[in-house]
């Protein structure tokens, strides 16, 4: 089978920037077809939904824009263009109005994904948006087509356009498997290196602690490696530690673990708790308490806290109970945890890497391949969880329907 128009797009990829491409380019009047390789759309943006779908966040643009480190410059344009603001106003339009949590991120006000996702693509087929599913993309043709396995054999596309929008690495049971990665470099298209973004990390635990503490979170932490601090929640896991915070840092561990082989993590246990305080409550007398039971009482600590100050006490030697209370409180709100590595890039939230942005022009299209575009996770950017990831998702995917709108008149014209 070979289809071909002077307005037929193709996008590959049915997560939310290949889907956003496909409303831009359609609303423009191009013919659209979404082609993706598992049984139905949008499963990554489902499984984002699973805890409460965070579209986006309300912080002020400069600071939000801000959250995506290096490439800024390069999706300031996008997010321009297609804001926060706007992407509320989108899912509204759909039927899904939001509001903004205690955090200020962004939900629907449903906390769910599949109402948003349903209504999203009736919209999508009524502007006459068409979604083949089961069709795995596997490159091109001698003759520049478009090919595809299939259930009932390989398939071959023309297009007058096309949208790659086949997300990272993390995640791969979900369709984002990073299969992409040679079909571009076979086109001389640099990729940087795929890697875990938002992950958990490894650090090797004594057997008594993960038994008894491995699902257990930190609650309310100060959390500080690489020269950020960030507060939060983290959570104790068999092999390492993971959580919210433990995500707004991974960018800058992950890179000192690449450079050193290791990263120190440094936690405050009760950063609300300034040193002259801490120390005079743990100047009381300790009485016939356990030193545990003292720790609950006169510093607030909960099980895991204590289990945690206590494990990097024995990895360094040091005995808490002989400690002087000054002593103690540095350790209570500076216990250090080494990090030996990430988690797996497929059990990461998102990946970093992906194509370098200085290959793709002004419109997202590939500069060593003209007519076809890229977007979303694709791309060569990381930004932390909090409405960051699928914002810059949709944003970029709007910019490449844009830009296929504009090749289409160019080749028109």
């Amino acid at each position: 089978m070979a289809v071909s128009s002077k307005r037929d797009v193709v996008v590959i990829g049915a997560g939310p920037a290949g889907l956003m491409a496909a409303e831009v380019a359609a609303r423009g009047g191009a013919l659209v077809t979404v082609y993706d390789a598992m049984p139905s759309a949008g499963r990554k943006l489902l499984m984002a939904g699973r805890g409460g779908l965070n579209l986006t966040h309300s912080e002020p643009l400069p600071q939000f824009l801000s959250r995506y480190g290096a490439a800024v410059s390069h999706l300031t344009p996008a997010i321009d263009a297609f804001s926060p603001s706007e992407l509320r106003a989108w899912s509204e339009a759909l039927g899904q109005p939001t509001f903004v949590g205690s955090s200020g991120r962004v939900f629907p006000q449903s906390f769910k994904a599949s109402p948003l996702l349903r209504a999203w693509l009736r919209r999508l087929d009524a502007r006459g948006v068409k979604l083949v599913l089961r069709h795995r993309w596997t490159g091109w043709d001698s003759e520049g087509r478009l090919l595809f396995d299939t259930p009932s054999g390989r398939v071959v596309v023309e297009a007058a356009a096309v949208v790659l929008a086949l997300g990272g690495a993390s995640w791969p049971r979900l369709g984002s498997d990073g299969g992409w990665v040679q079909l571009l470099e076979q086109r001389g298209v640099t990729i940087m290196p795929l890697k875990p973004a938002n992950c958990g990390f490894a650090v090797a635990w004594s057997e008594v602690f993960k038994d008894r503490f491995a699902g257990q979170p930190l609650k309310t932490v100060e959390l500080s490696g690489g020269g950020h601090t960030v507060r939060g929640e983290a959570v104790i896991t068999r092999d390492g530690i993971e959580g919210g915070a433990i995500y707004a840092l991974s960018a800058v561990l992950r890179e000192e673990i690449v450079a050193s082989g290791q990263s120190v993590l440094r936690i405050a246990l009760r950063p609300d708790l300034d040193a002259d305080r801490l120390t005079a409550r743990l100047a009381m007398p300790r009485g016939k308490q356990s030193f545990s039971t003292f720790l609950r009482k006169a510093a607030g600590l909960s099980p895991v806290a204590i289990g945690l100050l206590q494990e990097s006490a024995k990895s360094s030697g040091v005995s808490l109970p002989s400690l002087a209370p000054e002593a103690l409180a540095a350790r209570i709100n500076g216990v250090a945890i080494v990090l030996t590595g990430t988690s797996p890039l497929a059990e990461a939230i998102s990946s970093a890497g992906g194509i370098a942005l200085a290959q793709l022009d002004d419109h997202y299209m590939l500069r060593r391949l003209p007519g076809v575009f890229a977007a979303g996770e694709m791309l060569d950017w990381e930004a932390p969880t909090g409405g960051y990831l699928l914002q810059a998702s949709f944003a970029t995917g709007a910019a490449a329907g844009r830009g296929v709108l504009e090749w289409l008149g160019q080749q028109s014209g």
